[in-house]
């Protein structure tokens, strides 16, 4: 998909290509918004979520330190929220929340379901299935430690993001959105590094091991935290198309008068 030439490039500029990849993430996730509003950024939660899951186990050395590439797709929930709570108030970014909980528990389950499929044993087919099926375990084979550790980690540190967002707004008298913004952030990311690396890492490997990788990821996430800061003041005033539950409902029943009318009660009978 990747022109030869472009590949050829990044190869020997990966810092470069991780910025590009940072901020082509950060651009869909407002063109998502402002195509569909409330509703773009909430699956944009959704889409962040599985990228996160997927391209998590692979790492990379970037700017002399060993990252994963989930961190950016992670990050931009963060991000996602905030635009959230600063257009359309807590309460939205909290269902957000609760809904990327939801999803991360769906996708756990049904990834670990499809595990449970053996490959195909066809002679034409059995070699490359096994592959598959490997390539497959490598990435989704999911320890209750990762599991417990992730889901924590996500829900604490997302409902303690909310919450500080709006209290650092209470405080500044709804002022300095940079301050909100990037202060909200990164304490609430400490707190999700903090606990995926004890939860998750300390018991792997050794306490001084899971420090430092937990430290290193923290940086990276605090550039994102200070990266993003253009686009949610770009955003923050934009006009979006906003369907709410009420719209939805609205629409509905609608649609079931129009389609009442044109069909008689003796005809549907």
């Amino acid at each position: 998909m990747i022109p030869e030439s472009v590949a050829e490039y990044f190869t020997g500029h990966q810092e470069l290509l991780w910025v590009v990849t940072l901020a082509i993430d950060l651009s869909l996730t407002l063109l998502m918004y402002r195509l569909f509003g409330r509703l773009g950024l909430t699956a944009a939660i959704v889409l962040a979520i599985l990228l996160a899951n997927l391209q998590g186990p692979k790492l990379t050395i970037i700017f002399g330190m060993q990252t994963s590439l989930g961190v950016i797709f992670y990050s931009s929930i963060f991000f996602c929220t905030d635009l959230l709570g600063e257009r359309h108030g807590r309460a939205a970014a909290n269902q957000a929340v609760l809904t990327g909980f939801g999803v991360s528990l769906i996708i756990v389950l049904m990834l670990s379901v499809s595990m449970l499929f053996l490959p195909s044993d066809r002679p034409d087919t059995a070699e490359f299935s096994n592959n598959v099926h490997g390539a497959f375990a490598t990435i989704l084979d999911f320890t209750p430690r990762f599991v417990f550790g992730s889901l924590l980690a996500y829900l604490v540190s997302q409902s303690l993001d909310v919450w500080l967002f709006h209290k650092i707004r209470d405080l500044t008298e709804g002022k300095h959105l940079w301050l909100r913004n990037n202060g909200s952030t990164m304490m609430s990311q400490a707190v999700d590094t903090a606990l995926y690396s004890m939860v998750v890492w300390w018991g792997t490997v050794s306490l001084t091991t899971a420090i430092q990788l937990g430290l290193a990821k923290y940086v990276f996430k605090l550039f994102i935290a200070a990266f993003d800061t253009p686009f949610i003041y770009w955003a923050r005033n934009w006009r979006v198309p906003d369907i709410t539950e009420n719209q939805v409902v609205s629409g509905i029943q609608g649609e079931t008068k129009i389609q009442s009318s044109r069909y008689p009660r003796s005809m549907a009978q």
